[in-house]
């Protein structure tokens, strides 16, 4: 009974956040808002939970990189692959390797392979944590694709990293090439699993639907399922199912292109889809409140195991290995630049090189979260002589004090960062849309003329099927003459759009206050007018 009430608890503070975010006079980001109220949960009032990092991984994990997955942009993450994986996987070697010789050098204490270990686990971003503190800053949309496509790669290097660092911290030995092959496996093996699952969830999925139908909920509850299978599967094979997720999400998108699923499913998955995204977001980071306390408490009692008595140390060595991940994230990017730039001009193009401010911003968003907190609490509490791990609980608090603080940096400093900065145009999705809305017009005046050619028309029906074939012809042809280019100046286009569309909502919200009216005074029944504002909500959501 307690379990349960300590996830009511986190559920209502994941809401309550959500008002108080907006509440406060100061703004304030919504993940350090879940980590206080899930701190006070836990240091005041004496509820929580003893975070079980296999637990968390199963149920929190899966679930939302498979959202990541399904809902990034494709066409970015090929078109920057090459900048996404130099930053998945040469910035995690490269950030382990430097930071753990840092983290050696600043606490003799710790011995250099937990030193690796801690540097392992703290080098890949958040995927979560990132699209959290996106959603307050002006962040240009390519590179917060880039930056999505890094956090969503570079747990599993950055997670065997951490592997093979503990293990040579327990037996004392590291081999490279066998460290190399298993990479490779779970890499590969990850992704695989990933593909597999998903396509074949779909096929068989379709082949029910077609021979024996489906209840409505059915698909809904399909992909929910989904992720946790490829995790699983892929976990079972010691692969990574956190790539199997990824990549179990980055295939369904591709599924979703067949069309073979009905609109109303795909209205009512996407509106089940946000509310889980919402509610395990805020669940991981209250969770990770919740564990301050305790964290707080073993990281004092071993200040000792540093060679300090003042507990003012602690913040020192936070701050310390912060600014080391920084400095480390900016020398990566600004070389990495650099060489881009010094490709293109070999191949004879003139690239404009990016503000300063891109690549200081580039730098700050390296936001670290859950996932780190839930990985350094896998290092075991003993070694196999019997001896305690070293310097564990050192460890852990040094991860949680680096997560908080790299929240904390990019929610003040990035919206500081990208203020008023001038963005290159990017005309290309405007293009893609009109085109797309210019073939789907086309697509649907054929498909009319071909149906009202096929359709029977009863004696009587000629000038029915004509008319109603009229109006919808005129709809598709103003689409056609309002997407199709023009001689028109295209500000007077977009203000005319924004005026036909404040119109249109104005409208829209009459509609549903009439059928709210007429509903509450019984003049139409309460499933008559649900089934009409539906239609309306609809409706009011394409023009939001």
């Amino acid at each position: 009974m307690q379990s349960i009430e300590v996830v009511l608890a986190m559920l209502l503070a994941v809401l309550a956040s959500g008002y108080l975010v907006r509440m406060l006079p100061f703004s304030l980001p919504l993940p350090l808002v879940q980590i206080g109220l899930g701190a006070v949960i836990s240091g005041v009032f004496k509820q929580g939970v003893e975070l079980d990092p296999d637990i968390f991984f199963l149920l929190f994990l899966p679930p939302l990189l498979f959202l990541d997955g399904w809902r990034i942009p494709k066409s970015g993450l090929f078109r920057d692959r090459g900048v996404i994986l130099a930053l998945a996987l040469g910035l995690v070697v490269f950030t382990v390797l430097g930071a753990g010789f840092l983290i050696h050098w600043m606490i003799p204490s710790i011995p250099l392979p937990v030193a690796f270990a801690l540097a392992a686990i703290i080098s890949p971003t958040d995927p979560v944590a990132v699209s959290s503190i996106a959603a307050r800053a002006p962040i240009p949309k390519r590179m917060m694709h880039i930056l999505e496509g890094e956090s969503l790669l570079n747990d599993a290097s950055g997670l065997v990293c951490f592997r093979f660092a503990v293990a040579a911290a327990m037996t004392g030995g590291f081999s490279l090439a066998s460290a190399s092959v298993t990479f490779l496996w779970v890499a590969l093996a990850g992704l695989a699993v990933g593909v597999a699952v998903t396509l074949a969830i779909a096929r068989a999925q379709n082949w029910i639907s077609r021979h024996f139908g489906e209840e409505s909920g059915s698909p809904i509850l399909v992909s929910l399922l989904t992720p946790f299978g490829a995790y699983l599967l892929a976990e079972h094979l010691e692969a990574s199912g956190i790539l199997a997720a990824v990549a179990a999400g980055i295939t369904m998108s591709r599924v979703e292109l067949s069309g073979q699923a009905l609109a109303s499913t795909r209205v009512q998955r996407a509106a089940v889809w946000d509310t889980v995204q919402f509610t395990l977001n805020g669940i991981m980071f209250v969770l990770l409140g919740e564990q301050l306390p305790g964290i707080l408490s073993d990281a004092l009692g071993s200040v000792e195991e540093a060679g300090h008595m003042n507990t003012w140390w602690l913040a020192v060595y936070a701050l310390g290995i912060s600014t080391g991940l920084a400095l480390l994230r900016f020398i990566w990017v600004w070389c990495s630049l650099r060489w881009s730039l010094l490709q293109a001009h070999w191949r004879g193009e003139q690239p404009e090189p990016p503000h300063w401010r891109l690549v200081a911003a580039m730098s700050l968003a390296g936001v670290r979260g859950a996932i780190t907190l839930a990985g350094v609490l896998t290092l075991p509490l003993l070694l196999p002589d019997g001896r305690p791990f070293p310097a564990r609980e050192l460890v852990v608090f040094l991860a949680t004090a680096v997560i908080l603080l790299s929240l904390v940096v990019a929610s003040l400093a990035l919206p500081r960062v990208l203020r008023g900065l001038q963005m290159p145009a990017e005309p290309a999705e405007r293009r893609e849309e009109d085109l797309a809305r210019l073939a789907a017009a086309r697509r649907a005046v054929a498909a009319i003329e071909k149906a009202q050619r096929e359709l029977p028309a009863r004696a009587g029906e000629a000038e029915l099927y004509t008319a109603a074939a009229a109006r919808l012809l005129a709809l598709y042809q103003n689409r056609l003459h309002d997407v199709a280019p023009s001689g028109t100046d295209a500000a007077q286009l977009r203000q005319a759009d924004q005026i036909e569309r404040t119109l249109r909502l104005a409208a829209l919200q009459a509609e549903r206050e009439e059928i709210f009216t007429l509903a509450r005074h019984r003049r139409i029944s309460d499933e008559t007018s649900r089934k009409l504002v539906r239609e309306i909500d609809l409706i009011e959501s394409r023009y939001r």
